[in-house]
Formats: C-alpha cells, sequence, structure tokens
C-alpha cells in the first residue's frame, strides 16, 4: 500500500499545523522557565514530539519560521540545562551545610585515657 503525498494545498498546511504544534510546546517551555512560574507545579509531558506521517519536504517559504522555533528550542535546552546545573550545585551546598562536611573523611579521637 502506497501513500500519496499531501496535494500542495495540504502540503503547506500541514507543515504549518507542525509548526504551529512545535511552537506551542516551545512556548509551554518558555513560561515554566520563566521567573513566575519556576515554583508552580508543572504539567505532566505528554510525550516526544514526532512529526506527522508523510509530510514531504519542508516549503521553503517555511524555512525561517521553522528555523525561529529551531532557535527557540535550543535557547530553551541551554536554560534548562543551565537551571538543572544551578540546582545540582545548590543541592550539594545544602547537604553539605546539613552534614558540617564537605564529604571528606572526618578525623577521629577516641579517649584511651583511663
Amino acid at each position: 500500500m502506497s501513500t500519496q503525498p499531501p496535494a500542495t494545498g495540504d502540503w503547506h498546511a500541514a507543515w504549518s499545523a507542525a509548526l504551529d504544534a512545535l511552537e506551542m510546546d516551545v512556548a509551554t517551555a518558555e513560561e515554566m522557565l520563566s521567573g513566575d512560574h519556576r515554583n508552580q507545579e508543572t504539567p505532566a509531558v505528554t510525550g516526544a514530539w514526532t512529526p506527522p506521517a508523510d509530510l514531504g519536504p519542508l516549503p521553503l517559504d517555511l524555512r525561517p519560521r521553522a528555523d525561529a522555533i529551531l532557535a527557540r528550542q535550543l535557547a530553551v535546552a541551554k536554560e534548562m540545562v543551565l537551571i538543572m546545573v544551578g540546582n545540582r550545585r545548590q543541592a550539594a551546598m545544602i547537604a553539605r551545610v546539613e552534614t558540617g562536611s564537605d564529604g571528606a573523611a572526618r578525623p577521629v579521637y577516641i579517649n584511651c585515657a583511663a
């Protein structure tokens, strides 16, 4: 069973819809990273984006939009990595404060005078 590529208008509409979905995902991620939303409950991830089947090549007039969405996705990914690194550093610092140690072995003295 072979599938035909969408007609030109349908092909453009299919790509526009796919880019709309990507743009909504990146907007949601950007909103979650904003200062107002960092401490709030975040929605569950619905899964990785997969391109619609038989989408065909990207129409040339949609290339600038696709490039802009990709740039936003990369910026969000970079910010997420920086936030995760900061969270790990903060957790390590809090662990040191709670234990009073930097993780190194502490000397133990035993009073053997009797």
